[in-house]
């Protein structure tokens, strides 16, 4: 009997051994699955975080390129407004100091005084009558109607020079305002190219007569001097 007692008692501390082991294993296991979800938990709250930071930086990366392209077309934009601005100043700053070295100009004391040749003078008038008298003139020896010839003379030379060497002079000696007066310091400068260069394509004295006038007519459109515009102030210069 206490044989089977003491049996029994063994039995019974065994099973619950075995029942201890079993439940600390569980827990180890139940344990084991909860620290891995919260692995994967802590994961996945990670990867979620840095998807927005990264999306957020994009924003900002892709506002400030747009930005920048926006601010880099304004500058362009500005710039293009800028350069033929600059560019027109000076070339006519260099037509006009050319002009001013080469062209005929009175000099010593007469150029200190202020141009007699004003607009209304007898001066002006004969300044002027000489400019289109001189294309008059230049344009019948280019044409060769005035001492015909059918070689080259020069008679027809001169008349084919006749606009660069004396109509501009004439009426660059007026006082004049400052848009006919940049018009007539470019036709100075373009007339002898005009008149060197076409004779290498063109042979014709009546030709190249026709060219200067023509780019005369055309410089002073461009300029938007008389007759074609309106002078905005007078030019109280001496004669050049």
């Amino acid at each position: 009997m206490v044989a089977s007692t003491s049996r029994v008692s063994s039995s019974v501390s065994s099973s619950s051994g075995i029942t201890k082991r079993s439940s600390s294993s569980f827990v180890n296991v139940v344990g084991k699955k909860s620290d891995v979800y919260v692995v994967r938990k802590m994961r996945h709250h990670h990867l979620l975080r840095a998807t927005s930071e990264d999306g957020t930086e994009d924003g900002e990366s892709s506002s400030s390129s747009s930005s920048t392209s926006t601010s880099t077309t304004t500058t362009a934009t500005k710039a293009s407004s800028i350069v033929p601005d600059s560019f027109d100043r000076d070339l006519n700053k260099f037509v006009k100091k050319t002009a001013t070295t080469f062209a005929p100009s009175s000099s010593g004391e007469a150029k200190k005084k202020k141009n007699p040749a004003t607009k209304g003078t007898v001066l002006y008038t004969v300044f002027e009558v000489q400019a289109y008298l001189a294309i008059l003139v230049g344009g019948l020896l280019a044409f060769n109607v005035i001492y015909p010839s059918e070689e080259p003379t020069i008679a027809r030379l001169m008349g084919m020079w006749s606009v660069w060497m004396f109509t501009v002079p004439s009426l660059r000696a007026r006082d004049c305002g400052a848009k006919e007066k940049d018009a007539l310091n470019l036709l100075f400068i373009a007339i002898p190219l005009i008149n060197v260069l076409i004779p290498f394509v063109w042979k014709s004295f009546a030709g190249v007569f026709t060219a200067d006038v023509l780019l005369m007519l055309g410089v002073y459109y461009s300029k938007n001097a008389p007759p074609f515009g309106e002078e905005e102030r007078t030019v109280a210069e001496p004669s050049e």
